[in-house]
């Protein structure tokens, strides 16, 4: 009996179905570092239009974690993509160096007491050692860059360049120094920058004050009365009870209404709009409304201070609101930025009685050398015995603590360097003017990343960039003794400073004797010890990286980090960029959210939540890591879990196995020697190959550019499932095992294949980059090749009304066989049959339709996956079924009524027994 099982085209894959990525993947990273790959394609892509995203620095200092992963994962799919679309898009990744952090890990490790020239060496040493962990961990991800060559802000050439950026800035004109409160850590011994700050909730004492007025006469003409008799007080609220030392003046709304209330505690100066909530606060029932005024009639009254001998003024301020409190503040230039700018207008000089270590200094009352939170209670006491204190409560409310301590911060006047925002540069524009025209001029993904930078260039105060560190980049000026101006020379000091920078790194500074450049003059100047904010460091790598190195370009086509940093590094890039060079060093910015787990909570060890991307590659594959990347929208959070990740392996599986079918199918295939020109092929290989098309014109031409990842991966997973799975792949199947090997039938239906393939292996492998190299081995130019070699794939042309009509057709065509196949489910439920071949087809169809359907003639079963389908024209589609009334041929499984037609081959039909013996049978549309 013969076995007509070796007569069909069922061929082993190359492809295996299991990818086993999680032990295989580490071998294909060692073949391709010893390939040369990522060097190979700078070759190939010379002279290409470059495409250049700027790798923001993550800080050298733990593993990493998720949302590492998935920030590197983003910039690989993106410069992957660039580099098939044609571009040169070299990576070159950096690591941000300097700053506290380290210093607390050094401080940890080897103690306190060290000179300063070895605490940064220890620094040095230990930023080193977690670059290396760090970069181990990257590649593993397949984030292919010049991992030989990264850019360290610890660099000599880094820090020199760094340096001469601030030289730019300073040439500029927004440089200066002043005295001006910022936000001060009192751990840290240091003030912060903005994106160091973040804000937690925290338990206050809510206190309201009453400030005695000095003159009754000159408070009843305010309020347009004859005159007031008894103690009048204004009354401020505040949350920071050790601020009433530096208290200097009580601010008012020059708009806002004010009402003198009669009390059982004297008369009120009140908001009018709080006045209501506040007596009830104090408890009062039984009080009066004497007069009305607005707070510009305030202006310039004076009050006692409560508890020292001190004249307080009254000002008026655009800061104050009705929002809550009393609608009159407490000002303290010293501890307060809007109270430091409206007692500036007012001429009011600021006083801060607090030192570095958070204390009070020696000449305070009561409170000398207590800090700041031991003050509170003593403070209210105080005034508690002064009869000055109205109400007192604990309120916990959202307060700015600092992001490494995470303990509540201060805002303490400090002598600082700061990049002014509204200070005129040397070109007579401001540089908050200049950072909103580049906002104007930027890109956003998603869009609303736009109005997020926008306001807070809009609102952010002057940037303090001194930091008093050791581990960090010098600011090196030269200040004179007595009048504290920088040196005339100083930015032809600053050049020299750079180049032994250059040559022996930070140390160069801080070992420099003042008289190797000064001579006779250094007896007049001091170096400056402090250090650069590291915000400074990295937001001016645009400067000393993209402007330094042969195969990068400024400004950048893109940034890429997450939401935070519209607060962190977009900011200061831009406001490096728009001083020192005039733009922002970047065209788009990108934007993507943090890492949950799936109820949306944030990664936290307590909770036992955290997912490592160590332990994701373990288990599952990079590649797996990669996919749950670009499926997810980045525009919000991403969640992530076991749960999830196992979903994302479906995906995976679902293109794997469509590859490794087509692979099967094209191991007899030679595109050289077996295509089929395109206008030969039959007509749904043909329609195959539009899909096909579409999709890559869709995914190069639409999501990969705008970044929709998540769009493209849906596309390809529904292509393999729905186009390729259970359309074209299914009805293929037939023709591909049962026709001659070398027919055109078959081979028509190879050459889709391989376009097919080829085409889907290039849009896959930005995402899936260790799978598409795989795949590639199969069709690519053997262990030289690699898939990052080739831009997208070139499909053959076709008349463009040629494929409209071919489109139209064959969408009717598939309406009418998800008709067919609803019609065929009750003769499956009730076990009439098992497969779809047992049936056969009447189908009903309106003229158009019905004309679609003859044209495919006797291969209309083939395209329905029955043994016989038979049309007539009708007014609506309407399909019956029936058991077919055949028998089953053993070779193709079809039903039919010639079984055994051909003598020698008694149990399979005659188009089998022609296909194994003679001419083979002829196909042209399925």
């Amino acid at each position: 009996m013969t076995d007509y099982s070796k007569t069909v085209n069922l061929l082993e894959s190359p492809f295996p179905m299991r990818g086993n990525l999680a032990k295989r993947e580490g071998g294909w990273l060692k073949s391709w570092y010893e390939l040369k790959r990522y060097q190979k394609l700078r070759e190939i892509a010379k002279g290409r239009p470059k495409f250049i995203l700027h790798d923001g620095p993550p800080y050298a200092n733990g593993d990493i974690h998720i949302g590492h992963a998935a920030n590197k994962i983003l910039k690989d799919i993106i410069l992957r993509s660039k580099t098939l679309a044609g571009f040169d898009a070299p990576y070159v990744p950096g690591w941000d160096c300097h700053g506290l952090p380290i210093e607390l890990m050094v401080e940890k490790l080897h103690g306190k007491d060290i000179p300063p020239a070895r605490f940064r060496e220890l620094c040095r040493e230990y930023a080193k050692e977690q670059i290396a962990r760090q970069k181990k961990d990257f590649i593993r991800l397949g984030v292919m860059g010049d991992w030989e060559n990264p850019y360290l802000t610890m660099d000599f050439k880094t820090e020199a360049d760094t340096v001469r950026a601030l030289g730019e800035i300073y040439k500029a004109g927004y440089l200066y120094r002043g005295e001006k409160p910022v936000q001060f850590c009192l751990d840290c011994g240091s003030s912060l920058a903005e994106a160091e700050v973040e804000y937690k909730d925290k338990i206050s004492p809510a206190i309201d004050v009453a400030y005695p007025f000095k003159d009754n006469t000159a408070l009843a003409k305010a309020f347009g009365l004859p005159e007031i008799s008894g103690e009048a007080y204004a009354v401020i609220w505040t949350t920071t009870p050790w601020t009433l030392p530096a208290s200097q003046a009580v601010s008012a709304g020059a708009e806002v209404v004010y009402q003198l209330i009669d009390t059982p505690k004297g008369k009120l100066v009140l908001a009018k709009d709080l006045a209501e909530e506040t007596l009830k606060r104090y408890g009062f029932e039984n009080t009066t409304v004497l007069a009305e005024t607005n707070g510009s009639k305030l202006e310039s009254l004076h009050m006692s201070h409560p508890f020292l001998e001190r004249d307080i003024p009254m000002l008026n301020g655009d800061h104050v609101t009705t929002d809550a409190g009393t609608g009159l503040v407490h000002t303290a230039p010293a501890h307060g930025l809007e109270d430091y700018f409206v007692c500036i207008q007012y001429g009011i000089a600021l006083d801060n009685p607090v030192n570095s270590e958070g204390r009070y200094r020696s000449d305070v009352p009561r409170v000398a050398g207590l800090s700041v939170w031991e003050a509170n209670p003593v403070i209210i006491e105080w005034l508690t015995e002064n009869n000055r204190l109205l109400a007192s409560a604990k309120i916990e409310h959202s307060y700015a603590h600092c992001w490494r301590h995470k303990t509540p911060l201060i805002y303490r006047a400090t002598g600082q360097w700061f990049i002014g925002m509204d200070k005129n540069g040397t070109d007579g524009q401001t540089l908050r003017n200049k950072a909103m025209k580049a906002v104007d001029a930027t890109e956003f993904f998603p869009a609303w990343g736009r109005a997020r930078l926008e306001a807070m260039i809009e609102g952010r105060p002057d940037w303090v960039v001194s930091r008093q560190r050791y581990w960090g980049t010098p600011m090196t000026f030269f200040v004179h003794k007595e009048t504290g101006e920088l040196h005339p020379r100083s930015a032809e000091l600053l050049e020299e400073v750079a180049k032994r920078i250059e040559e022996k790194g930070i140390e160069a500074w801080f070992a420099l004797d003042a008289a190797e450049l000064l001579g006779a003059e250094a007896a007049d100047y001091e170096k400056l010890s402090d250090t650069l904010d590291v915000w400074f460091d990295s937001g001016s790598t645009h400067f000393s990286v993209l402007k330094q190195r042969e195969e990068l370009a400024w400004p950048a086509d893109l940034y890429l980090e997450g939401s935070d940093q519209h607060r962190g590094w977009f900011q200061s890039s831009m406001l490096i960029g728009c001083a020192a060079v005039g733009r922002a060093p970047y065209k788009q910015l990108l934007t993507h959210g943090f890492v949950v787990d799936q109820n949306g909570r944030k990664m936290s060890k307590s909770l036992g939540n955290v997912v490592a991307p160590q332990e994701v590659y373990n288990e599952f594959g990079a590649d797996i890591l990669r996919l749950w990347t670009a499926s997810t929208d980045y525009s919000g959070e991403l969640a992530i879990s076991k749960e999830i990740l196992k979903r994302v392996t479906e995906s995976y599986r679902r293109i794997r196995n469509t590859l490794s079918f087509l692979f099967a199918n094209l191991s007899d295939f030679s595109p050289i020697e077996h295509a089929v020109p395109q206008d030969q092929m039959l007509e749904i290989d043909r329609y195959a190959m539009v899909l096909a098309r579409q999709l890559q014109e869709r995914l190069a031409g639409d999501y990969y550019p705008r970044y929709a990842f998540h769009y493209a991966v849906k596309d390809i997973v529904s292509f393999c499932s729905e186009d390729l799975g259970a359309f074209y792949l299914d009805i293929l199947k037939d023709r591909l095992y049962t026709t001659q090997a070398d027919s055109h039938a078959r081979r028509s239906a190879q050459t889709a294949l391989y376009h097919i393939t080829r085409s889907l292996v290039l849009l896959i492998s930005p995402i899936l980059c260790f799978t598409g190299e795989e795949a590639w081995d199969f069709i690519g130019g053997g262990e030289e090749d690699s898939v990052l070699f080739h831009t997208w794939h070139e499909f053959p042309s076709m008349n463009e009304k040629s494929e409209a009509e071919l489109l139209k057709k064959w969408q009717t065509v598939r309406s009418v066989r998800e008709a067919v196949t609803a019609a065929i489910e009750p003769l499956r439920a009730d076990k009439s049959i098992g497969s779809s071949l047992q049936a056969e087809v009447q189908i009903t169809a309106p003229e158009e339709v019905a004309g679609y359907l003859k044209t495919l003639d006797e291969e209309l079963r083939f395209v329905l996956l029955v043994s016989k389908a038979t049309v007539v024209k009708g007014d609506e589609l309407a399909v019956t079924a029936r058991v077919s009334s055949g028998e089953k041929c053993e070779r193709c499984w079809h039903y039919t009524d010639d079984i055994g037609s051909v003598a020698a081959h008694p149990t399979i039909c005659g188009r089998c027994a022609d296909n194994i013996e003679g001419k083979g049978e002829s196909r042209h549309y399925a």
